[in-house]
């Protein structure tokens, strides 16, 4: 552990008796034992998390967030581990909402931030497709736009969470004349809209984690869409590394082997997650 200030060590001694004591024993017992962390487990502990005003380590305030630095949300990240406590979600918190800070309207961030936060809304990632996997530009699920919505047809695949979530951040084809880049558009989906068919992949390890996602003629509203149309190559690598207008998604605690090797076992059980 490297050098701390008194005010660290406080904030290091604060974390690690919250999370001793408020994280229920049953979700830490998963996480000690390498289980499958899923929905029951992440959406409780992200309550706990929120209501304590620890909802959003890496967002700024004024959105909810805490506005730690960087140093104290490795801290928070390192200490969660050493306690076996999950590591929180990502997909809304790391991924989609630093992007919808940095580039959604008023509108959608009243809608879809506080969701986020409490945990009560549940995001997956609708980016890689059959043949459109780390050639993510190649995606052919395509929306066509009918007045105020778009019609989108197509299929997702290794899903992760499509199964139990509400919504999914899907990249989609809006205009195929132009470089396979400047013609993808990021839409926000709601999951049960009709038109829309989730089916489990069993990976190796046997456990269902990823999915397909068939959609047929699925209407979604223009407003669902973040930023300008063709412009969601931009949105979308944003969402897949973090970045944006709030502070970088934190990294994995690295203080010791040891600590580090159990955040890895709980936040990426053998697979990738998308």
């Amino acid at each position: 552990m490297m050098d701390e200030t008194a005010e660290l060590a406080a904030f290091r001694a604060e974390v690690r008796d919250f999370a001793l004591t408020r994280c229920p024993p049953e979700i830490r017992a998963v996480v000690a034992a390498n289980g499958k962390l899923g929905r029951k487990q992440w959406a409780p502990w992200q309550r706990i998390l929120h209501v304590h005003g620890w909802g959003a380590p890496s967002w700024p305030k004024e959105h909810g967030g805490t506005g730690w630095d960087q140093r104290r949300r490795h801290i928070f990240d390192e200490v969660l581990a050493e306690c076996d406590c999950p590591p929180q979600y990502h997909h809304g918190l790391r991924h989609l909402g630093p992007v919808l800070i940095a580039f959604g309207t008023e509108e959608q961030k009243a809608r879809f931030l506080p969701g986020i936060l409490s945990g009560e809304d549940w995001w997956c990632q609708g980016y890689s497709e059959p043949g459109a996997g780390s050639d993510l530009a190649s995606l052919k699920t395509r929306a066509v736009r009918e007045g105020d919505a778009y019609v989108v047809t197509g299929q997702k695949l290794w899903t992760s969470h499509a199964h139990e979530s509400d919504w999914m951040y899907t990249l989609v084809r809006t205009n195929a004349e132009v470089k396979r880049q400047e013609g993808i558009t990021l839409l926000l989906i709601p999951l049960d809209s009709p038109g829309i068919r989730v089916r489990e992949v069993r990976t190796i390890d046997g456990w269902h984690h990823v999915n397909e996602v068939f959609l047929d003629g699925v209407r979604v509203p223009v407003a669902n869409r973040i930023g300008e149309e063709n412009k969601g190559w931009t949105y979308g690598n944003s969402c897949s590394t973090g970045s944006g207008s709030v502070a970088p998604m934190s990294r994995p605690p690295s203080a010791s082997s040891i600590v580090a090797a159990r955040w890895w076992r709980a936040n990426w059980p053998g697979r990738r997650t998308r």
